[in-house]
C-alpha cells in the first residue's frame, strides 16, 4: 500500500514540475518522468513533508494565468503547501489546531479544491490533473488522514472525516 502512496506522490509532484508529455504507461511505470531525481518521505502521505515544531509554514507557487489561492493558518507546527500549474484554477487551505500538514497540487485548467482542517495531528492532500475537476476534504478532530488523486476532467470526490 505504502508503494502506491509513494508512486501516486510522485507522479503527482512530476506532473506540475515538469514539461515532460505523461502517456497512459506513465501511470503504471513513472521512472522516465524522473531520472536521477530523489525525495524524503517525511510524513505518512508521502511528498507533504513534515510540519515545523513551532508555527507555520506556508508555500504558494502558481505558474499560468487566473489562478486563485488562499491558505490561512492558526496554531502552532502547521505545514501548507499550495502548487498549482495551468490556468483559472481555485485552491483554499484552511488550518487550524497543531502539528498538521495539507498540500494541493493541480495541473490543467478550471479545478477546484479544498482542505479543511481543524485539530491535531491531521494530513490531507490533494493531487489532481485535468480539467474541471473539483475536490474537497473536511477534517474535524485528531490523527485524520486522506488523500485524493484525480486525473481525466469533470471529476467530483468530497472527504468528510469527523472523530
Amino acid at each position: 500500500m505504502n508503494s502506491l502512496w509513494i508512486r501516486a506522490g510522485l507522479l503527482g509532484a512530476a506532473l506540475l514540475s515538469s514539461s515532460t508529455l505523461l502517456a497512459s504507461d506513465d501511470l503504471v511505470d513513472n521512472g522516465d518522468l524522473f531520472g536521477s531525481s530523489s525525495f524524503t518521505v517525511g510524513s505518512s502521505i508521502p511528498g507533504l513533508g513534515t510540519p515545523p515544531p513551532d508555527g507555520q509554514s506556508a508555500l504558494v507557487q502558481q505558474q499560468g494565468t487566473q489562478n486563485v489561492a488562499t491558505l490561512e493558518q492558526s496554531g502552532q507546527g502547521l505545514l501548507g503547501n499550495i502548487v498549482q500549474q495551468g490556468s483559472d484554477q481555485e485552491a483554499y487551505i484552511l488550518q487550524q489546531g497543531t502539528n498538521s500538514v495539507a498540500s494541493i497540487l493541480q495541473s490543467g485548467y478550471g479545478n477546484a479544491a479544498s482542505i479543511n482542517q481543524m485539530g491535531d495531528g491531521n494530513e490531507a492532500a490533494i493531487v489532481q490533473h485535468g480539467a474541471y475537476n473539483n475536490a474537497g476534504i473536511n477534517q474535524y478532530g485528531d490523527g485524520l488522514q486522506s488523500s485524493v488523486i484525480q486525473f481525466g476532467d469533470g471529476q467530483t470526490i468530497q472527504i468528510n472525516q469527523y472523530r
